[in-house]
């Protein structure tokens, strides 16, 4: 048999594996919302069917950064030093280091990571690379070592990013992911692992959610052109005047449920018809209401895990105000009680600390003091 054959063969496998494996996974929306004097905020929802033991993580200015190859390449791993402090937050089930795929540096770069299952191939490492590391360390490379999406553009794609099942215990599900970064200036992409390459597109949308692919999702879009904020008031019938029975018809087709298709164009519309926001204060106010929009209750989304039964549910959201570094954040308990982080402060502070979401001090409204004891 030849290598090539094998090669096809393989393909065949994994994408067949890809269409009949449950998609047990998060099912995510992240939001950007820039105000009228620029200010600029990224949101997002965290839905999963398992309880992640979220975890939110300060790291100061130097923290480590691995960068490693896939153990069996046998290349040289390095250390890097972060150039930013940031705070992210990673699942707490996964052993080894947190995989960030959530947070914003001192910088006002932000990442948010949402799950993108069926499509995602990461790139393979080769004896003759230099720079590579793994998806697990994605996350903390990015907010670590980057401050600007301009940056990004440059450095990312000399970097491959890989992932092995053999190295990654504690996680119910791989992590095929998409990433939104976006910083201060406005500027966002969504960078993508497709048939084993880095995609970076432009997030012109300022949205994104799940499967498929970014460019799909754009695409999709287009089929709800006719969508509008201004309904139609009365038309006339049989000579008879025969007015509109409230406000909102315009939206008339726009889908409700929770497909990644459906939260996307749901954002996108919502983005394009809401008056834009003052200052980084409404802005905030406004992509928590983009974001209610797509509040997944546990028990709506079912899905089957052998003779279990799972619901993917909102475990939390998280709005980062990236020109103020200001961060709220609320569980699915505690859903209308955001509490409010000054990261300023805690940059400042140096320290290093863990804090599982679930276990925040709701409903108290600032936390920063508790951040810096």
């Amino acid at each position: 048999m030849t290598q090539k054959l094998i090669k096809k063969l393989v393909a065949v496998f994994v994408s067949t594996t890809f269409a009949f494996t449950p998609l047990l996974g998060n099912a995510c929306t992240a939001v950007n919302v820039i105000a009228k004097d620029g200010s600029v905020v990224a949101g997002r929802t965290m839905e999963w069917a398992f309880d992640m033991k979220w975890e939110l993580i300060a790291n100061p200015k130097g923290t480590n950064i691995l960068m490693t190859a896939p153990t069996s390449m046998k290349l040289p791993a390095t250390t890097l030093a972060s150039k930013y402090a940031f705070v992210g937050v990673a699942p707490g089930v996964l052993q080894g280091s947190p995989a960030y795929l959530e947070g914003q540096n001192e910088a006002g770069l932000a990442i948010s990571g949402n799950f993108l299952p069926g499509f995602t191939e990461y790139q393979t490492v080769t004896p003759q690379d230099k720079n590579y590391v793994s998806v697990m360390n994605f996350g903390g490379f990015i907010l670590g070592m980057f401050g600007s999406v301009k940056e990004l553009r440059t450095e990312i794609p000399k970097y491959k990013v890989w992932y092995d099942t053999s190295e990654v215990k504690g996680i119910p599900t791989p992590p095929w992911l998409h990433f939104v970064l976006t910083d201060r200036n406005g500027e966002s992409i969504i960078v993508e692992f497709v048939k084993g390459q880095m995609v970076i597109h432009e997030n012109v949308a300022g949205v994104l959610t799940n499967a498929p692919t970014y460019d799909w999702h754009l695409n999709n879009v287009r089929n709800y052109l006719s969508l509008t904020s201004t309904a139609t008031s009365s038309v006339a019938v049989n000579g008879a005047n025969v007015t509109e029975i409230g406000q909102g018809g315009g939206l008339m087709g726009l889908s409700a449920d929770y497909t990644p298709p459906s939260r996307f164009v749901r954002q996108t519309y919502l983005k394009q018809f809401a008056y834009q926001s003052a200052n980084s204060a409404e802005a905030i106010q406004l992509a928590g209401h983009f974001l209610n929009n797509v509040d997944m209750p546990a028990g709506v989304a079912r899905s089957t895990d052998g003779k279990q039964v799972v619901s993917d549910y909102t475990q939390w959201v998280n709005l980062k105000d990236l020109n103020n570094n200001r961060m709220k954040i609320a569980n699915y308990s505690n859903r209308t009680n955001y509490i409010e982080i000054d990261l300023n402060q805690v940059f400042k502070s140096g320290k290093s600390k863990t804090w599982v979401i679930d276990q925040l001090p709701y409903p108290k409204n600032d936390l920063t003091a508790e951040l810096l004891k």
